[in-house]
């Protein structure tokens, strides 16, 4: 049985150093690298009265465009993050990884943590946030999330 690793990315330079260690521990076994883009459609309060993350923009089809527009960027965000790694870490030395990607939708949180429980992880390795101390303070931050409440090992790197 292989090992699984998840990854959740955001784009950033820290998400970018989680995805290459994740590539430096899986070099001695058989692993799954599962590579987790979210594409944030929580709104705080706007969530709780059933409004969802593009409620604002009064025409139907241009919410439709502008969701497809999200979905297509963070499919190739997710996509070229996969190549790089890919690149810089293995060429053509890691028979032993399986990088999977995934899109989800939802509460970043949320998601990550019931994706370490369908997929069944055995390790966490994300990116520390870039969030700003205000930003942190109102919102929360989602690493601090996922290490308070993961129940699996979580290596965070900044």
């Amino acid at each position: 049985m292989n090992k699984k690793i998840l990854v959740p990315m955001d784009g950033s330079e820290n998400s970018e150093k989680a995805g290459e260690y994740a590539i430096s521990l899986a070099k001695e076994e058989n692993v799954d690298i599962i590579v987790l883009y979210v594409i944030d459609t929580s709104q705080g309060d706007q969530k709780k009265r059933g409004e969802g993350y593009l409620a604002a923009v009064p025409q139907s089809d241009l919410r439709e465009q502008l969701d497809k527009q999200l979905k297509e960027e963070s499919t190739k965000a997710v996509e070229g993050f996969r190549k790089k790694i890919e690149d810089a870490q293995c060429g053509d030395k890691c028979t032993n990884i399986n990088l999977i990607t995934m899109i989800k939708e939802g509460k970043p949180s949320d998601v990550i943590l019931k994706t370490i429980e369908e997929e069944d992880i055995d390790q966490v390795v994300m990116g520390k946030s870039d969030k700003n101390r205000l930003e942190k303070f109102v919102e929360g931050n989602t690493t601090e999330k996922i290490v308070r409440k993961a129940k699996v090992p979580v290596n965070v790197i900044s």
